[in-house]
């Protein structure tokens, strides 16, 4: 967050360094890009570790396409190639891999994609590693890809000594964010749902004379939304003008929701089942659960929920130390039913066995939905 100074000896050999490295050095800096974790990506000096309780499953080979070796040998002889599997995706988009719209809903927008969820997954793997992410969830069952904490380095300011000294000294300044993205893929006849939804960090003083630091969340960036989702829209085929366009635009005033005064841990919202299922989606992406599954035709979510004031802590050699020694009681296990009447939707958090929750956790979550479907 704070620059720091370097030695006259220091800085004179970063000096050197900037002339001997030519022009190139310099020239990532005058792109004027809103967007760049590839740099933060570069200067991170390990991969973020994922804790037990957020470890990946087994990756589901189902979206894999079957390849092989083949030598002009085998094929004289009629032989086949030995299998395996081939690359997660091409090293460049498709001219087009299906009709691709936006939809918008309240202060939402999604993609909708004329292709199977099978066709865009690799699309859609390649394009966060492209922009210099880990991936911290890669399942394809479940059609959810996670990525890790990385810092947005165009938000830095582009002053007199970092355009002369460019990245040479790159390390020496921080933004004080974090962001972190998750797409969800939904299957709805012949054609795919794309969602993509935000969490962010901003450190923080703390302590009654700002002697430390602390990281918290911060609310999800809708324009940073907006951004990815064009960028999905340009990497499966739309140009870059019409994507860009989908994308803006003032959203339609999103509709009300409220807690049910009964006591119970559920809430209602002025939406159909069909729209409130979508708002809820998004609304857990971005609350700190996990979507572990999901049945539509039961109206039920079946996720992990974990404190935002816990979020970063998978990262313990850089975020953990920030965070405190706070104890961190790990995730727990809710489901989340809809069910539709009209043009109204109930919302009740159940838990694990499906029976009801009124603990404070489970209030707790209703309040978190009310604030995310308001």
């Amino acid at each position: 967050m704070n620059r720091q100074s370097l030695p006259p000896l220091a800085a004179t050999l970063l000096a050197s360094t900037v002339l001997l490295s030519g022009c190139s050095t310099l020239g990532d800096w005058f792109s004027g890009d809103k967007v760049d974790y590839k740099s933060g990506a570069a200067s991170r000096p390990k991969p973020l570790e994922v804790p037990p309780d957020l470890s990946q499953l087994a990756r589901d080979g189902r979206y894999a396409q079957a390849g092989g070796v083949v030598s002009a040998a085998a094929v004289a002889q009629g032989g086949t190639a030995s299998p395996r599997l081939a690359p997660a995706g091409p090293a460049v988009a498709p001219l087009q891999v299906g009709s691709v719209r936006v939809e918008k809903q309240g202060a939402q927008r999604w993609l909708v994609v004329d292709a199977a969820p099978e066709v865009l997954w690799p699309q859609l793997r390649a394009f966060w590693l492209e922009k210099g992410f880990t991936l911290t969830t890669d399942n394809a069952a479940a059609g959810v890809l996670e990525t890790d904490w990385l810092e947005n380095r165009s938000k830095l300011p582009n002053d007199i000594i970092r355009r002369t000294l460019g990245r040479v000294i790159d390390r020496l300044y921080d933004t004080g964010e974090r962001d972190r993205f998750r797409t969800r893929l939904e299957r709805t006849g012949t054609a795919t749902e794309v969602y993509v939804s935000h969490r962010g960090l901003e450190e923080v003083y703390v302590g009654d004379r700002n002697e430390s630091t602390a990281w918290r969340a911060r609310p999800a960036d809708a324009q940073l939304e907006a951004e990815m989702l064009a960028g999905i829209m340009t990497r499966l085929g739309a140009r870059d003008e019409a994507a860009k366009a989908g994308v803006s635009g003032a959203p339609e005033a999103p509709a009300r929701a409220r807690a049910m005064a009964d006591g119970s841990s559920s809430l209602e919202v002025d939406d159909s089942f069909d729209r409130a299922w979508r708002r809820v989606g998004l609304a857990l992406d971005r609350s700190g659960f996990t979507v572990e599954d999901r049945d539509r035709s039961a109206g039920l979510y079946f996720v992990r929920y974990v404190d935002p004031r816990s979020a970063g802590k998978e990262e313990p050699g850089f975020f953990a130390r920030l965070f405190g020694a706070s104890e961190n009681k790990g995730p727990q296990r809710y489901r989340i039913l809809i069910k539709g009447s009209g043009a109204k939707s109930a919302i009740t958090v159940l838990a694990a066995d499906g029976k009801a929750d009124s603990s404070e956790t489970a209030r707790t979550i209703v309040s978190l939905l009310v604030k995310e479907l308001r």
